[in-house]
């Protein structure tokens, strides 16, 4: 498999080629090949939400689960809102910078927060 394609919806690198169609086993996401490789090399399409909706500079993000802050014994509970997201470039996957109440700034993945 020299032309391995990790899935668009979550990024997972397990996705395999049945037919015509590429499948991922994590998150049951089918998609072409002509889709994902126009994903890959369009970048202006953004960071997107765990429900595909598009993020930008300023949103207000829910948070969909209960996350642990690395480094620290506290938790971000699913639920909480968080006003006024910065979108970065992260390295780690983590591509929303944020200040969170109570806990201080911390980065997040998009796959973890929903569009208020």
């Amino acid at each position: 498999m020299d032309d391995a394609m990790n899935c668009p919806k979550c990024n997972s690198e397990h996705a395999y080629q049945d037919g015509s169609l590429w499948v991922c086993p994590e998150c049951a996401h089918e998609w072409s090949a002509e889709a994902g490789a126009a994903a890959e090399a369009s970048p202006e399409a953004g960071v997107r939400d765990a429900h595909g909706n598009a993020l930008s500079d300023g949103d207000s993000v829910i948070v969909l689960k209960d996350l642990k802050v690395k480094g620290s014994s506290s938790v971000v509970k699913g639920g909480t809102k968080v006003r006024n997201i910065r979108l970065t470039e992260g390295a780690d996957g983590h591509n929303i910078a944020c200040k969170i109440d109570g806990i201080g700034a911390m980065n997040l993945k998009s796959e973890f927060v929903k569009k208020a």
